[in-house]
């Protein structure tokens, strides 16, 4: 049988062939098979028709009371306090490495996201021949941007076209003729197109198509290039090129990331910059909040409502439903909510975290009334915004509403006996703090006509 062949006149097998080899992406099932950076061991599955599962799992039952395994790394990941970013550093890249494989936290400081600054100058320096993530991103808008430029010039073609033909059915009118032609020529003088001889644009449609497609063989051959760049410098053994870049890029944690690494799971150890001595949780709890007014404020200042305790309970609240929850400062909400992860998946939703004051402590004064109402109000006006963002990128917006309580003005309570430099200080209970706010979730979705109709 013939080669089958498309309307170009080329076959479809060299046409396979013609274009460059996508390129193979990582095992992300395997990279990121664990949403936190903690191991469970549970029991063996119950098997009811064979009988040996019930001594596999008294076995693995015994042996784990026995001598319980460890959920926890063996040593704690290290960062370090950063007073003039406000966010902690992971200095070590295995650390670093670990803590976004194992939940997406962190970001990298020279990195859109995942730590790729190393990769990047390897790539460019022909050590390495793979793609970084950040790398594919640029280029899958690049290409998106190229096909939306031969969209639109397709679409001028065609009213072009259409034009012109009107103008030959009307050219005995000389009035209608002459009207036309300066409607043509001061519609196509200024868009651009491709092709233009003594401003009459091409008909043609297989010209950008041909740009498509000189484009991808450019890239082709830029890929094909790197890797023969790759092999040779291999080939030849070159010391000089193959010496280790030294890298130059941190893992940066927000306040809420590292708090929930530190008091909630119990594997970050976060160490001050300027002493390098660890930070207990109670520390760092009101270094995180205290850091969250600008300028910094004192403890004694502290209110319920700080920055810093509204965005960490919201964080810790859909942390431990299961949700990956990152930044979301680019769609103008506080967090987007993933199921598993950025590279599995876009966001779903979209959160926006509002303090609600329904204590009746709130209420009692009209002092204090007048100063909740103006925190309490937003416009309608924000609010269609903030929607119509979250519906042109396909996410529901998730308004979080969180009870405030009223001022806590004792909040130290000494739990267990004083130790070493803290003889005159009880053990902040972070615990009761936190069990004393609510949690309340509303989804908001943009009515469209043309899809909410019934």
């Amino acid at each position: 049988m013939g080669a089958v062949m498309d309307l170009n006149g080329i076959g479809t097998d060299e046409k396979k062939r013609s274009q460059p080899a996508r390129q193979k992406r990582p095992n992300y099932n395997v990279l990121h098979a664990h949403p936190l950076p903690l191991r469970v061991h549970p029991l063996p599955p119950l098997i009811p028709h064979n009988p040996l599962s019930l001594l596999q799992i008294a076995y693995t039952y015994i042996s784990h009371l026995l001598s319980p395994p460890s959920s926890h790394p063996p040593v704690k990941y290290q960062g370090y306090w950063s007073p003039e970013t406000r966010s902690v550093h992971i200095i070590d890249e295995a650390d670093g490495r670990a803590l976004w494989e194992n939940g997406f936290f962190g970001k990298g400081s020279l990195s859109r996201s995942e730590p790729s600054w190393l990769d990047r100058e390897k790539r460019k320096k022909g050590l390495i021949a793979g793609e970084t993530s950040e790398e594919i991103t640029r280029k899958r808008r690049e290409e998106r941007r190229e096909f939306k430029k031969e969209r639109a010039r397709k679409e001028r073609e065609v009213i072009e076209a259409k034009m012109r033909e009107e103008t030959r059915s009307d050219i005995n009118d000389t009035t209608n003729i002459v009207a036309i032609e300066n409607l043509g020529h001061s519609g196509v003088e200024s868009l651009p197109t491709n092709g233009e001889t003594d401003g009459i644009p091409s008909t043609g449609t297989e010209e950008p198509k041909r740009g498509c497609n000189r484009n991808r063989q450019d890239s082709a051959s830029k890929a094909d290039v790197r890797d023969t760049v790759h092999l040779e410098i291999v080939a030849n053994g070159s010391t000089q090129a193959l010496k280790d870049i030294g890298n130059q890029e941190h893992l940066q944690l927000t306040s809420e990331e590292a708090f929930f690494l530190a008091y909630g799971l119990g594997v970050l150890n976060v160490s001050d910059s300027s002493t390098v001595n660890s930070m207990p949780t109670d520390q760092l709890f009101n270094v995180f909040r205290t850091n969250s007014y600008f300028p910094p404020c004192e403890v004694e200042e502290l209110q319920p409502d700080d920055p810093f305790l509204m965005s960490y309970i919201v964080y810790h609240h859909f942390r431990s439903l299961g949700w990956v929850v990152r930044p979301g400062v680019k769609f103008a909400v506080d967090y987007l909510l993933y199921n598993r992860g950025p590279v599995f998946s876009h966001a779903e939703f979209a959160v926006m975290i509002l303090p609600s004051y329904t204590h009746q402590y709130w209420h009692d004064t009209e002092e204090r009334a007048t100063k909740i109402r103006k925190k309490e109000r937003k416009s309608w006006w924000w609010l269609h915004c903030v929607n119509r963002v979250q519906s042109q990128v396909r996410k529901s917006l998730v308004l979080v509403y969180v009870e405030v309580p009223p001022p806590l003005y004792e909040i130290e309570i000494p739990l267990e006996p004083p130790k070493s430099a803290r003889e005159d200080h009880g053990v902040l209970d972070i615990t009761a703090i936190l069990r004393r706010y609510k949690v309340r979730e509303l989804t908001l979705k943009r009515w469209i006509p043309n899809r909410s109709r019934d």
